[in-house]
């Protein structure tokens, strides 16, 4: 489906209209003072994701590192910042 917007609304809402083209096909007609000046489609090697597909592959991941959290919890409290940043 075709949206029309204007180049401030893209502005304020990129990460929305990204989004909607990527995971929806949506395809948008930009305008500039009410006249078209581009239009954003979805790349076609690119085709919208299903639900279906999306379950499917969180499926097929196999089995979650149960230790994985633990992991990252050691990293981040071993990650300190030096004292002096002129420190070597």
């Amino acid at each position: 489906m075709e949206h029309r917007l204007s180049a401030t609304e893209l502005a304020r809402n990129l990460g929305d209209v990204l989004g909607r083209i990527r995971y929806r096909g949506d395809t948008f007609l930009i305008e500039r003072n009410g006249s078209p000046v581009a239009r954003i489609v979805p790349l076609p090697e690119h085709p919208p994701t299903s639900l279906r597909e999306a379950v499917a592959a969180w499926r097929g991941a196999g089995e979650p590192d149960l230790d994985f959290a633990d992991a990252l919890d050691r990293v981040a409290e071993a990650d300190r910042p030096p004292e002096s940043p002129w420190a070597s």
